[in-house]
Parts: C-alpha cells; structure tokens; sequence
C-alpha cells in the first residue's frame, strides 16, 4: 500500500496506528440491518447465485482481513471488475443481490464493509446510533479500502481490474464521487442519490463538490427530483463545476424521484426511475471501458 496514502489516513485518524487498527466486523451479518426495517417484501428483488460463484470474501487491508461480498460468474474469466458501495446501513441484503445482479451479466462485483473497523451497523436499532459509526469512519480509509478490493479482484480472482468500476447508493454514492478524484486507475463510476455538499471534519475533509475539478474518470449522477436530503441547488453547483473542469462527467434528475428511487425494499422505491438509471449505469460504465 503507497506510504503517502497510509500517512493521509494517519493525519486524519490522529495518533492512532492505522497499520494495526482491527476490524471489530469479523464477517458480515444476514438480512438488513435493524435501523432500516420494515422492508417491502412486495417489491423487493432477489437475484438467485445459481451459475455464480457468490459469497463473503476476506480482503486483507490495513489492520486486517476486511469482510466483503463478492459475486462473479462460474466459468470464464477476465471480468470486468465493479466495486459496489453500500448504503449508510452497510452490507446487507440488498447491496449483495446488486453483485448477483452485476455478476449476472459477466462482472467481477464486490462490496466491502467500509465500516467494519468502526463497529456493527447492521446491529444498530436507531438511525442516530448508526450515524456515530459512520461518521467515525474517515474517508482516506475508505479510499483505501476500495483499493484493496480492487488489488484483490486482481490478484486473486479471475478478473481484469484494469477494467475498474465503482459504483454506490446513498452514503455509497458520495464516496464514487471522492473515489473518482482518487483512484487513476479508475474507468468510470455511478454515483446514486449521493450527497454533493455540506459540512466538513478532520474525517472528512472534502465534499464532492470540493473534488469536481480532480475527477480521473467520469461519473455518472443519478439523482431524485424531489430528494428531500440532497437540494436540486447542489446539482446545479456540481453540474457547473464539472463543466468548468471540463469533465465528462453527467447528471440524470428523475423528476418526483425521491431519495433512495433504486432501494427495491425500501418504500420509497420507483420502478421506472430505477429501471431507467440500471440501464443507464451499465451503458455508461462499458462506455467508458470497464464493462
């Protein structure tokens, strides 16, 4: 792992050792977690692992093996890697159906628990005591914890991580922007209803809307018209700092969308913006080369 990357990480993690910081998330748990429950079984997708090889994986990381899970097809290789973000409320499942889902048509997919040093989101009751987790989880981690997993879809799988996406959903989707402006190996990515601004601490010192001139690949933002937490006015922001940097990047508003339009079981699910925005992400990421 680079030493300018692990000396960011110290800087924003203070005195404590990020080499041994240990994962308190051995592996990661079943169903959803209990602060996003009830979930709508009516709409919810399940994407079978008949003809996959799907599961958790440990990737090692600093501090120690990361819990992920990990979908790709059974035979045949050189697939086309996509690093799936999880939502605030971890790895659970839902974003494992995404991997079956991108797995499906012939990706290497993975999502790793990107909080799994902080402590069990997936356990957490209330939506305040899972914001102390992941508010305690810097972003320098984060980046580098993508990279072990893309480091992993190279080195230990049957896949081409030169052909490198990411994408991510809610919590998920503002980090695809940083992860944009980090990583240059990066071919493209699709950010889903991710915050572009707001407040900013030692953990996490920039916002999206700081990196839009630093972006190695374009991103993709899909985003809800009447998204309650993300004001209409911060895409506009995004849209003409993008245009500026003259980057490729793009922006899909659904109008009436809410926030979390993709979440299939989640009441504020909608069938055709979620429909649209699957088709326009896969378009885009093997425009771009990592598809």
């Amino acid at each position: 792992m680079n030493n300018t990357i692990l000396q960011e990480m110290k800087s924003l993690l203070g005195d404590r050792n990020v080499d041994r910081r240990s994962f308190i998330v051995g592996s990661l748990g079943t169903g959803f977690a209990l602060a996003v429950l009830p979930v709508s079984a009516q709409t919810m997708i399940v994407t079978p692992a008949d003809g996959l090889v799907a599961g958790e994986v440990k990737v090692p990381a600093a501090g120690g093996d990361m819990p992920a899970y990990r979908a790709m097809p059974a035979t045949g290789g050189n697939f086309p890697v996509v690093l799936v973000v999880q939502e605030i409320f971890g790895v659970h499942e839902h974003i494992k159906d995404m991997c079956r889902r991108f797995a499906k048509i012939g990706y290497f997919a993975i999502a790793p628990e990107l909080y799994a040093r902080q402590g069990k989101a997936g356990e957490c009751e209330t939506r305040e005591a899972l914001f102390a987790i992941v508010g305690a989880a810097p972003d320098a981690q984060v980046m580098t914890d993508l990279d072990a997993c893309a480091d992993f879809a190279a080195n230990a799988c049957r896949a081409d991580a030169t052909r490198l996406g990411v994408t991510g959903f809610c919590w998920g989707g503002r980090i695809v922007w940083l992860y944009a402006a980090h990583n240059p190996g990066l071919r493209a990515g699709v950010a889903w209803y991710g915050r572009l601004a707001g407040d900013t601490d030692p953990r996490h010192p920039r916002q999206p809307l700081d990196v839009a001139a630093e972006l190695h690949a374009p991103v993709l933002g899909l985003y809800g018209g009447a998204d309650q937490g993300i004001p209409l006015e911060s895409v506009e922001r995004m849209k003409a700092s993008l245009e500026a940097a003259r980057s490729k990047s793009e922006f899909v508003v659904y109008d009436g969308a809410p926030h979390a339009f993709h979440a299939d079981y989640r009441a504020s699910y909608q069938l055709e913006p979620a429909r649209d925005g699957w088709k326009r992400m896969l378009a885009w990421l093997r425009s771009h080369g990592a598809g």
